[in-house]
Order: structure tokens, then C-alpha cells, then sequence
């Protein structure tokens, strides 16, 4: 007969092993815990740490990992026990088969919430895995609403959605920019397609501003060809370009926009306001609009000490999504703190009721998960640099 258990002596060493594995990693305010005391809690990560977008996703991993130093030096318990936090950290380069993988590895592996995905898809793809498990899943940077129109208790955003993003995109458009001859192109993806419809509809809505529609195209999110695009947008003679789409693919079309002479303002959103884009687009990019969600960083209470923080552990630069996603490993452990439990469906319970003061500003989630009185700001690049120029939302 088999058997998996380990013998006496092996368990001993394997026990062993663990608790100087857990002393080497206690933080100082653990440090007169008895190691036996202390729990070690996974949360996981999950985003494109490789392709186009690793980027975006590195930050974000790099901001949740520096949240967490925090709040291990600071001690935590649940249940009278002191907590370790440790963060499980996967890839999966923006990509739905992928984020498959990344769930079910995430979920055997005993994680008590998830920190993503990014883009739409992923989320959508891995939130059915998450909820059969009852783990909470809190996306950084998922603004389309289909995601959490799932019926799920445990699907999470930190960031606006796109039904509001692109009714002020619109508003931005007709009101402050004065477009009369507007180009939509967006994306074969959910999140370009939504945010495009959301940007149409509120331009239905105000039609007595005189800003007309007059030409929209449907790409492939792996193309860098927009010929065919853009000639329809010269020929209808637009004065502005809506991309529904993410910032490293906005940096082509701009390129493309220049060596085909159009001069029509390019305003696009989410992914967009990047130092990638800034970098892919170089000198092409000035005059460029962006909307994103939250408000303008230099206006978040603790930034400067965080981006000094980030600066000094990790380098730069510091993506947009970043201090969302920071803020979501905060909102976790106020939850496990509320909770006063580990339990996964405990802590998805407590964060339909929870109420935090975080980076990015007051987190608090509807019935759906979506984040309440989301804030956007508009930017344009401007000799280089993305500055913030209108505040729509947030409270």
C-alpha cells in the first residue's frame, strides 16, 4: 500500500523549513509573534506582465506588492491572529485563454481575493472561475460594463465604467473641443466596441450642439494598418478621431494620422493617458486627448509619498492604473479587517459594504461592484507630458 504522507522525520523538517520561511519574511511588527501564530495569506495578481500592455501591468504588480510591505510593517490580524500578506503575481499578457490558466492556478492555489485582470475580456473570462470558487476578484483598470453586469457578488471594478466614460468623452467633444465632423474607430474587442457605442449614444443625446457623425470604421486590435480607416476619415473631411481602443494601438494610429496629413484631434480613452503612449508616439503625439479614469494624480491625497515610495523601490514610471491598483490591495485587507475572517465569501460579503479612504480617493461599490461616484479627467499632451484639463464625475 501508498501512501502520500510524509514520515515523522520528514514532517518535522517540512515544518520547520516553513517557520524559517515565515521568520525570514516577518516584517518588524511581527517580529515578537510566535511564528506558529502567524498566517500566511496569498492574494493573487493577475495582468499582462509581457506583450504591448506588460508595461500597465508591471505597475500595477509593483504598486500592490509595495501596498503590501506597507501593511505587513504596519501588523494586521483576523481572528486574534496575526497576518502575513504574500502576493501571488501571474501573467497573463492580456489575453482571455491565458486568464484562464491564471484563474484556475490563482484559485487552487488558495489566494483569498484576486487583484484583476486589466483589460475587459480577461476580467470577464476569469470572473466565472473566481465565482465558482467564491473569491473576490477586484479589477484595476476593467472599465467595460459588461463585466460586472455578470450577476456576480464577488466581480469588483475600482475604476468607472464605460457607460459614464463615454458620455463625458462626448461631452468633452461637442462642449469644450467644438467638433462638427466627427471619425469613430474602435477596436474588434468588447471593451473598444462598448466604449465606442457609449460615445456614439452621447452624441445622439446632443445632437443640438451640431457635432455630427461621419464615418466610423471597426479594426482589429492587432493591426497597424489604418489605411483604409483613415481614408474615409479624409475623405468625409472629420475634424475629430474617437478611438475605442488601448493606448499602445492610439500611439500607431496617431503615427499613422500624421503620415497621412490628417490634422482631425485625436481623443481617445483609458489605456491612452500612459508614459507608453507618450513613448510610441513621440513627437506626434502633442495635442493629443485622453480620457481616464480617476482624478488627476497630482490631486490624490498621498501622492507625492507614494510616488516617492514607488520611485524609490522600483523606478519609474508610474502607469495610470497604478494607484488603483494599490488602493484594491488596501480595500482587500479593510475588508479580511472587517470580516475578521479569511474566509473568501466572508471577505467578498464585507466589501459590498465597505467604505475606504484610499489613494485614489473614497472606494465604496454598488450591488453590481461597481465603483460609486467614479471620477475622469480629460488630458492632453502638451511638449510631452500628459496634463490634466477637465474633472468630470467623483465626489
Amino acid at each position: 500500500m501508498t501512501t502520500n504522507a510524509l514520515p515523522p522525520s520528514r514532517k518535522s523538517a517540512a515544518s520547520l523549513g516553513l517557520a524559517l520561511l515565515l521568520t525570514a519574511l516577518l516584517p518588524a511588527s511581527l517580529q515578537a509573534a510566535d511564528v506558529r501564530d502567524v498566517r500566511l495569506v496569498q492574494i493573487g495578481f493577475a495582468g499582462p506582465l509581457s506583450g504591448s500592455s506588460a508595461q500597465m501591468g508591471q505597475s500595477q504588480a509593483h504598486a500592490v506588492e509595495l501596498a503590501l510591505a506597507e501593511i505587513n510593517a504596519r501588523g494586521v490580524t483576523a481572528g486574534g491572529r496575526p497576518l502575513l500578506f504574500k502576493l501571488l503575481t501571474q501573467d497573463d499578457r492580456g489575453d482571455i485563454h491565458t486568464a484562464t490558466l491564471v484563474a484556475n492556478y490563482l484559485v487552487k492555489s488558495e489566494v483569498v481575493a484576486v487583484i484583476g485582470h486589466w483589460n475587459t475580456a480577461a476580467s470577464m473570462r476569469a470572473a466565472p472561475i473566481y465565482h465558482a470558487a467564491g473569491i473576490a476578484q477586484i479589477a484595476p483598470g476593467s472599465s467595460g460594463r459588461q463585466y460586472t453586469q455578470n450577476a456576480y457578488a464577488d466581480s469588483f471594478r475600482i475604476v468607472g465604467h464605460d457607460d459614464d466614460g463615454g458620455r463625458y468623452a462626448s461631452t468633452f467633444a461637442l462642449q469644450q473641443l467644438k467638433a462638427r465632423r466627427i471619425a469613430v474607430i474602435h477596436d474588434d474587442t468588447g471593451f473598444g466596441t462598448m466604449l465606442a457605442n457609449q460615445f456614439m449614444q452621447g452624441l445622439q443625446g446632443m445632437q443640438n450642439h451640431g457635432g455630427a457623425l461621419v464615418a466610423q470604421q471597426t479594426i482589429s486590435s492587432k493591426t497597424s494598418d489604418f489605411n483604409a480607416a483613415l481614408t474615409e476619415v479624409r475623405n468625409k473631411d472629420a475634424d475629430l478621431i474617437f478611438f475605442g481602443g488601448l493606448g499602445p494601438q492610439a500611439a500607431a494610429l496617431k503615427l499613422a494620422m500624421r503620415r497621412m496629413g490628417i490634422n482631425a484631434t485625436l481623443l481617445a480613452a483609458d489605456g491612452i493617458v500612459s508614459p507608453t503612449f507618450l513613448r510610441l508616439a513621440g513627437a506626434d503625439g502633442e495635442g493629443t486627448f485622453g480620457l481616464a479614469p480617476g482624478q488627476a494624480q497630482e490631486k490624490m491625497a498621498g501622492w507625492k509619498k507614494f510616488q516617492d515610495k514607488y520611485l524609490a523601490t522600483y523606478g519609474g514610471p508610474v502607469e495610470l492604473f497604478a494607484p488603483f491598483a494599490y488602493d484594491a490591495a488596501y480595500t482587500i485587507v479593510a475588508a479580511i479587517q472587517q470580516a475578521d475572517s479569511l474566509e473568501p465569501a466572508r471577505i467578498a460579503a464585507a466589501l459590498h459594504n465597505l467604505k475606504y479612504k484610499g489613494l485614489t480617493g473614497t472606494i465604496a461599490f454598488d450591488g453590481e461592484g461597481n465603483l460609486l461616484n467614479p471620477a475622469y479627467t480629460i488630458y492632453q499632451v502638451r511638449s510631452g507630458k500628459w496634463i490634466p484639463v477637465q474633472a468630470f464625475g467623483g465626489k
